[in-house]
């Protein structure tokens, strides 16, 4: 075996691993790169560093866009095979790629208007900008496989998708490998979720395996707020919208947050007596990512189809209204009654909600309330500043005068307690190598720290572009 790190090598965002199996290559998720290197490395490889007609598999762990992104330039690129993942990965990746083939049709015109490309490419058409008919070939070439069971995808390897938490249908990927008449195995963890997270099940076990490709997001991190999510939304509410007048924005990640937080609101309504107040949901993509979950309410943890049975849904309750228009978006900005405005982006870059933090910001009355991770430069992290007093958004210079507070209750990344249960199912002296990846730098140096302690050893931190023989 041959394993190849093309994207969240040393970095979060892009993930994209390359493992041959004599001549047989398959492709483990293929992730959108944010990261700032990201262009100067396109004008070294091109698009894709491999030839993309010689994959032969792809396998999708989940289907946020830093894990499923680049798919439909795969396609693009000459790649003809199938996709790989769970089923609720299917309808999730499908309504997530099209909006990022949305957003792909903006810029474009905007190009058209402007005339200005970016610097490396010299036409539209080779910008690595896919539009809406690369992403139905793509969508149209995905076979959704059952968890927990094992297929044979070659006459000597088999592929097990075993759940992650995390997100409706994110999985590990195990693969095993017939070689000179035994099997060696490769765990991929996607990214790991959380215990007890809202609609989720818990993370399935994961078989001792010879290698192990870990993520390491939150591998310096705890999660800081322990407090129960109705209960933490509960005292946000009363504190924000009841006993003062005011209004509360959240910033939310369309799929996965978004329906944790609907889910935890219909609670909290339904259970605490707390009187409800209105509840805007402005993103369509949310819309449809929440038809998605209570179409696969199966996959969900216990309490929620409990929930759903008593309920006869999950996340419908009184006063909620979904926002269609943007004419509705800008209209429910100055509701002046207090209310609860969910938008996206989660970390205030673009979007409905940018424009719903510029009409507030200054709002003394108005609360800002963060529910997830912000990357370095976003708004939402200049935002996030104890000592931000004034910012520029949406070209003019507003004064911060609303109330700015956080909580990880709604993360649905594993912390450093879960990465750790995560790996302690491995046996330190039968696991061959460990790879660490999908983390900042610092974030894999003190897990590696930790597990070294434990008494793993052969632990890799791979760079970009660099390839082990397995």
């Amino acid at each position: 075996m041959k394993l190849s790190f093309f994207g969240a090598a040393r970095q979060v965002t892009g993930s994209m691993f390359l493992l041959e199996l004599d001549d047989y290559r398959i492709l483990i998720d293929c992730g959108t790169d944010l990261d700032s290197s990201k262009e100067e490395r396109e004008m070294e490889y091109g698009m894709f560093p491999f030839d993309a007609s010689m994959i032969n598999l792809v396998l999708l762990t989940h289907a946020h866009i830093d894990h499923s992104g680049q798919i439909p330039n795969l396609y693009r690129e000459g790649y003809e095979g199938q996709v790989l993942c769970s089923e609720p990965t299917v309808d999730l990746a499908e309504i997530l790629l099209y909006d990022s083939a949305g957003l792909h049709q903006r810029r474009i015109k905007k190009i058209q208007k402007s005339g200005k490309l970016s610097k490396k490419y010299k036409s539209i058409e080779t910008e690595p900008l896919y539009m809406s008919n690369h992403v139905k070939i793509a969508i149209d070439n995905f076979v959704p496989l059952a968890f927990n069971r094992r297929f044979k995808f070659k006459d000597n390897a088999w592929v097990t998708f075993i759940p992650a938490g995390h997100l409706l249908g994110a999985a590990h990927i195990l693969i095993e490998y017939e070689k000179d008449g035994g099997i060696e195995s490769i765990c991929f963890s996607g990214d790991v979720g959380r215990k007890n997270y809202p609609l989720l099940s818990d993370p399935d076990p994961v078989p001792e395996v010879d290698y192990l490709v870990c993520e390491t997001t939150y591998g310096q991190r705890r999660h800081s707020d322990q407090d129960d999510p109705v209960d933490k939304l509960k005292k946000i509410i009363q504190e924000n919208c009841i006993d003062k007048p005011g209004r509360i924005i959240i910033p939310s990640f369309s799929v996965g947050r978004t329906q944790a937080l609907l889910y935890k609101l219909n609670k909290l309504y339904e259970s605490q007596g707390i009187k409800p107040i209105k509840v805007f949901t402005d993103s369509p993509l949310a819309r449809s990512s929440t038809e998605i979950h209570e179409k696969y309410s199966r996959y969900l943890n216990e309490e929620a189809r409990e929930f759903k049975e008593l309920e006869e849904g999950l996340f419908d309750f009184e006063n909620l209204h979904y926002l269609k228009s943007s004419k509705e978006s800008a209209a429910v900005s100055s509701h002046s009654e207090p209310c609860i405005i969910i938008s996206s982006s989660g970390m205030v870059q673009g979007g409905r909600v940018e424009h719903h933090v510029a009409e507030n910001i200054e709002n003394s009355y108005a609360t800002i309330l963060f529910i997830g991770y912000t990357t370095e430069n976003t708004l939402g992290a200049k935002l996030r500043s104890k000592d931000i007093k004034e910012l520029v958004i949406k070209g003019a210079r507003k004064e911060v005068n609303a109330n700015i507070i956080s909580t990880d209750v709604f993360s649905g990344h594993g912390d450093l307690d879960d990465l750790i249960d995560f790996i302690d199912q491995q046996d330190p002296e039968k696991l061959k190598k460990v790879f660490l990846v999908h983390g900042e730098t610092d974030s894999m140096l003190n897990f590696k720290s930790i597990i070294e302690e434990k008494g793993f050893k052969n632990i890799e931190m791979p760079d970009w572009g660099e390839q082990f023989e397995l």
